[in-house]
Formats: C-alpha cells, structure tokens, sequence
C-alpha cells in the first residue's frame, strides 16, 4: 500500500492543472471537431477512447520501459525509450507537443523534487542528446519519488483523456457533467490496459492511428486556431 506521502505526490504530479502546458494542446480533437469526425458525445467518446488506447500500446510501453531503466540506474535504457516514443511521432505537432510538455516536468522535477534521474535527463534535454518526451519524464518523476510503475501509467492514461476531455469544453457545446463521465467511463479501461501492456519491450510499441496523423497534419496549416495542437 501506498504511503500518504506518496498518494498525495500521485494526486499532484497526476493533476490535470499541472503546469506542464497540457492546457495548450488537444491531441488532435480541435481539428476532429472542425472537420465533424467528433460532433456529439457519442463520437466524443469514441474518439477519445482510441487516443487512450493507442496511448497505452504506444507511450504506455515506454513509460513502463524508462520507469524500469530508471530503477536500474540504466541512463541509457531511459534515453532508448525516450527516442523510441519521439521516433513513433509521425508529424510535427505530436512531437511539439510530447517535447514541449516533457521538458516543461522535467524542469518542474528538478526544482520541486531536487537532483534526481529527472535533472540528469533535463541535462541530456538541454545538451541535444535526448528529445526529451513527456511520458519518459513521468516516469522518471515516479521512479524518484517512490509510486510504482503501475501508478506511472495511471498517471499518463489519465493524461491523455484528461487532456482531450477538458478541450473539449472549449471545443463543443456540452455540460461539463456530461465531459466528466466520459473521463470516468473511460479511465474504468486503465487496469485491463495496464494488463495487456506490463510485459511488452520498447520493440512492441505500436500504434496505427491514421485519422490522428491526418488531423494533426491538417492542423498545422490551419488558419483559425484555439490550441497549438
């Protein structure tokens, strides 16, 4: 069982109003609602749902992979897994977004938690040598302050909803009651998806998402924009 301590740090580094810029970003869903793939809840749903699960199969092996390497004390095996999850991004604004959003928890981490894998990380940030992407920062963060690998993928599953739901309030005409359900619909999938990913290597990572790479693509050119992706 978790310590108070440590649940408390879960709820802090796991809140969707972390300052790491995840207010900025929409994971595709601005150009999903402007071109009418997601038009009510149902297809609100639906589309999320697919995001977490490609989250899961893709950067959820790799949180897994760098919270691992992490606890061995294996630099280089978090600097494969954070090039592995950079190398998976297909377009421009998925990588902005996971390197802008990483680097941001990783100086977050330096200055709240103190000298940790996540300052060394930061130095390798800063000196060119890793891309530095948000799901390897998490687990870094989880390996330095003591939550388990499970709680490290808690943490980015809820994420990525997290973040789709609340642009969606900003998005499209619905309650915010409505918006939470989703979220507690879907965050009910963690547990299974924890399951199936626990033994994958950063060789299994996979995530075929065409619709996603297309609107994001989209996106970059688009003329009226409220999020950066």
């Amino acid at each position: 069982m978790a310590t108070i301590a440590e649940l408390m740090r879960v709820l802090q580094f796991g809140d969707s109003l972390l300052p790491v810029g995840a207010f900025s970003f929409s994971n595709g869903l601005e150009s999903a609602v402007q071109l009418g793939v997601v038009r009510d809840l149902d297809s609100l749903r639906d589309f999320v749902r697919a995001a977490v699960e490609q989250a899961a199969t893709s950067d959820g092996v790799a949180v897994l992979s760098a919270f691992r390497a992490a606890a061995a004390g294996d630099a280089e095996g978090v600097d494969r897994a954070d090039r592995a999850v950079f190398d998976r991004k297909l377009n421009e604004e998925m990588r902005t977004m996971t390197v802008r959003m990483g680097r941001k928890l990783a100086e977050m981490a330096d200055r709240v938690i103190g000298p940790s894998a996540a300052s060394a990380w930061l130095g390798r940030i800063r000196s060119g040598s890793a891309p530095g992407c948000l799901p390897v920062g998490q687990a870094l963060v989880f390996s330095a302050l003591g939550p388990s690998e499970r709680d490290a993928f808690a943490v980015h599953q809820y994420g990525v909803a997290g973040m789709m739901v609340n642009a969606s309030l900003r998005l499209m005409k619905i309650h915010y009651l409505d918006a939470q359900a989703i979220l507690y619909e879907i965050n009910a999938d963690a547990e299974d998806a924890y399951d199936r990913v626990s033994g994958r290597s950063l060789d299994d990572m996979a995530a075929f998402s065409p619709v996603f790479d297309v609107l994001a693509s989209l996106h970059v050119g688009a003329h009226v924009r409220m999020f950066m992706n």
